[in-house]
């Protein structure tokens, strides 16, 4: 049986790790095989030496940001014309990884495969306001492979920011901007703030609509089901 494939989106802070961890235990208390797969460290391509130009010419910290220590991040909010270049040529890369990842956990796995962010979300690091971000998204997006589910964690900027102090609050709402433009490209599923548990069960409801729609493991029907 084909594994049901599922990415969380969404800026930093709006709690795609915790709801990423809740999603496992719901699948995982009715018997449902779950694969994670981390985007940074799992997809992207010359991790270490992103990591390394970040660090050394970009002067960031690299750490993640929490309300007792705030981080300084200089990656992504970072943005000229030499590195927007240098990092549409890296996506290219990233989404040939991606089809190879994809095809590899289709063959391999049953149950369902999380993706812990996806290229929607070196995307929406670009400056998708500008023509031209819009139109290579639309070509990286014709390449990539397409989720059997895909959500986009939608939250405040300010509240996001509260919880993972590590962007400039423009970026964020920039980045905000960015994702909800690409929700329409991609036929994202936007998934609105609230409480954890509100937040749980409209990923849960999501999740069983694209479930019943698909060809997928006995134990994956059952929890559909129940």
């Amino acid at each position: 049986m084909k594994p049901l494939i599922v990415s969380f989106s969404g800026i930093d802070g709006a709690g795609k790790s915790t709801q990423i961890q809740k999603l496992r235990e719901y699948l995982a208390a009715h018997g449902v095989a779950v694969k994670e797969l981390t985007f940074w460290d799992n997809v992207v391509m010359f991790p270490r030496m992103r990591a390394g130009f970040s660090r050394r010419v970009l002067q960031s910290d690299g750490s993640i940001g929490s309300p007792e220590k705030p981080a300084d991040r200089r990656d992504k909010n970072t943005q000229n014309a030499p590195l927007l270049l240098g990092r549409s040529v890296l996506h290219f890369f990233d989404v040939a990884n991606l089809r190879r990842i994809v095809r590899k956990a289709k063959a391999e796995n049953s149950g369902v495969v999380i993706f812990d962010r996806y290229i929607y979300d070196q995307l929406a690091a670009l400056p998708m306001q500008t023509w031209w971000a819009r139109a290579f998204a639309r070509v990286l997006l014709r390449v990539a492979p397409k989720p059997d589910l895909s959500y986009v964690l939608d939250a405040d900027p300010e509240v996001a920011r509260a919880r993972k102090p590590e962007y400039p609050l423009e970026f964020m709402r920039k980045y905000r901007s960015s994702y909800l433009e690409l929700r329409k490209m991609a036929n994202l599923q936007l998934i609105q703030p609230g409480e954890v548990d509100e937040v749980h069960q409209a990923i849960v409801d999501r999740f069983r609509d694209c479930a019943l729609q698909k060809e997928l493991d006995p134990a994956v029907q059952s929890t559909v089901a129940a």
